[in-house]
């Protein structure tokens, strides 16, 4: 697997790209098997489009997740038509589209506003393959419950410089902050890539993956995104 700078134009890539610079959407479809090259593309969480509007009122942050994933999906593919391009946005959403924090202020207050709450996480995924001129789209959901930390947990959380490439500005999966109390849905779309979910496209791009259980998360065997389980 190789991350970014792009390889120059003639050297050979994988046949998988993840357009992603999430390490841990990186983690996750790694623990797939399969060969994939990471190469970010230009599109920016924050730039969908002149015709949105991220913050109040929200419309539809499903469509928004949607289409920020197709396009980033569609950026990186021009450069790299034969290979299958896996393009991937995560929205948090509670009364607003929570995005990345971009300050210590604004990463407080959003973790202020969580605290205590429920709120729901969407990832979409797109995968766009060389024979289709548009991605298979899909978008999961994930209700999550945070427990009443502190707010000198949070200021911790703030000075360790963890919460600004993370929607919500919180990690699932932070093991010393710990900020989910539970949670209703596929864990692996908290992290940022549903793996079920990116299995069902990579199929449908005429990628066969058979998953092995045991190389997974423990999470994914009781997930009501596994297909034997729905």
């Amino acid at each position: 697997m190789r991350s970014e700078p792009p390889p120059p134009d003639g050297r050979r890539v994988n046949p998988i790209i993840l357009a992603s610079a999430s390490p841990r959407r990186r983690d996750l479809l790694s623990l797939l098997g399969i060969p994939f090259d990471v190469i970010t593309s230009n599109v920016h969480d924050d730039s969908p489009g002149p015709d949105f509007v991220l913050w109040p009122p929200i419309r539809n942050p499903s469509r928004l997740a949607r289409r920020l994933a197709a396009a980033k999906a569609h950026d990186v593919a021009q450069s790299w038509p034969q290979a299958t391009v896996i393009g991937g946005d995560t929205v948090v959403v509670k009364g607003v589209i929570q995005r990345k924090p971009l300050d210590p202020l604004e990463a407080k207050g959003m973790l202020m506003g969580l605290r205590a709450h429920t709120h729901r996480v969407m990832t979409a995924i797109a995968v766009l393959s060389p024979q289709r001129r548009m991605p298979f789209v899909s978008h999961t959901v994930t209700v999550v419950q945070m427990r009443n930390y502190s707010e000198g947990e949070i200021d911790a959380y703030i000075a360790r410089g963890d919460p600004f490439d993370k929607a919500g500005g919180y990690a699932i999966q932070d093991e010393l902050f710990h900020p989910v109390e539970s949670y209703d849905g596929c864990y692996c779309n908290v992290v940022g890539l549903p793996l079920w979910s990116t299995i069902e496209l990579l199929r449908k791009s005429s990628i066969d993956i058979t998953p092995h259980l045991d190389r997974l998360l423990p999470q994914c065997s009781t997930c009501p995104l596994r297909p034997d389980t729905r």
